[in-house]
């Protein structure tokens, strides 16, 4: 889905907000198939054609941060960045791992979240999978089990103040994340709050018009939407 929409999309910026790469899955065991390289070299390409490319990278990807201020195939990695849009607001953006404090002071229950998780993503991948075979569209249950517990629906709550709350004592407009694996769009103390999702459960992305609208772009009906057929304009005859 995610090679779907770079090849499907273009932009003057791209802003990839950290866990690009599962750096903690993939020190448990190896698993790189071709597709994860099509990805990166549709990145590279979209680099190499003007695109600005900006990663800033995550809790998952970390190590990556030991390189940011450098720049790798027209690729520049920061540890956060400010983005102009196009009526001129400023936004803050930034992965998020920051203000969660699990993560931050107690790892070890972070990494076995990251168990409880990808377990759930399993069993998604196999709920969707009779969905398919029964002709229906894609349905995050990881996504939907998550937000019906109370603790993570607080959690999320409690994650994006913080947020705002930076963005607001930075003095900018807003503030652009990931992290959470929540796409939302919306105001909080009058800041504007985005949350890009993810591309593992809802596979979403936070997309800019050339007016500067933000709104969330949720890949899998976009692309379904683009599959209908449109039907030809019916023929009419005056006489």
């Amino acid at each position: 889905m995610l090679l779907d929409f770079l090849r499907n999309n273009e932009s003057d910026y791209l802003y990839l907000v950290g866990d690009i790469v599962d750096g903690w899955r993939l020190k448990r065991w190896w698993y790189w198939p071709q597709s994860h390289n099509d990805v990166v070299q549709k990145v590279l390409r979209k680099a190499r054609k003007g695109t600005k490319v900006i990663y800033v990278p995550g809790n998952h990807d970390e190590a990556a941060r030991d390189y940011c201020g450098l720049l790798f195939g027209g690729v520049e990695v920061c540890a956060e960045a400010i983005h102009e849009t196009a009526d001129g607001r400023k936004l803050l953006i930034l992965h998020g791992d920051v203000f969660d404090g699990v993560v931050r002071h107690a790892k070890w229950l972070a990494i076995l979240g990251d168990w409880a998780y990808a377990a759930a993503l399993k069993l998604n991948y196999i709920f969707n999978g009779i969905r398919r075979a029964l002709g229906l569209p894609y349905w995050s249950l990881s996504a939907y089990l998550k937000h019906k517990v109370k603790n993570a629906v607080e959690y999320i709550g409690r994650f994006e103040a913080a947020v705002a709350a930076e963005a607001r004592r930075r003095g900018v407009d807003g503030v652009v994340c990931g992290h959470i694996h929540h796409a939302e769009i919306r105001t909080i103390d009058g800041v504007l709050y985005c949350n890009d999702g993810d591309w593992v459960e809802s596979c979403t992305a936070l997309v800019e018009d050339r007016d500067g609208h933000m709104s969330i772009l949720r890949w899998t009906e976009e692309r379904a939407r683009r599959l209908v057929p449109v039907p030809a304009p019916a023929r009419l005859a005056a006489e």
